[in-house]
């Protein structure tokens, strides 16, 4: 099992920034993938941005050049920075970690507003 806990949410205004953390506990030698998924209101839960344990990224067009994803093994967690925010980035942003067999963890998620 792995547990996930995310911080760093909150309100912010467009062209602000916000930085998301994710800590992982429990199992974490297993895990292979870690990212973020964002959900808008009445819209499917998508990718914002992942990196492997191998040091591989990956990003939702909407976000390259503003949001950056990093990971620090050693501490067992995965940031979010995200800059020049815009409306259309709220949602409630969840980590999700994947593990070497396949397995599946999310995050409680935490909400993201940004005001135009």
């Amino acid at each position: 099992q792995v547990q996930l806990v995310e911080s760093g949410g909150g309100l912010v205004q467009a062209g602000g920034s916000l930085r998301l953390s994710c800590a992982a506990s429990g199992r974490i030698f297993s895990v292979n993938v870690m990212g973020w998924y964002r959900q808008a209101p009445g819209k499917q839960r998508e990718l914002v941005a992942s990196a492997t344990s191998g040091g591989s990224t990956d990003y939702n067009d909407s976000v390259k050049g503003r949001f950056s994803i990093s990971r620090d093994d050693a501490k067992n967690t995965v940031v979010l920075q995200m800059n020049t925010l815009k409306p259309e980035d709220t949602a409630v942003y969840y980590c999700k970690a994947t593990s070497l067999a396949g397995y599946i963890y999310w995050g409680q998620g935490t909400q993201v507003t940004v005001s135009s």
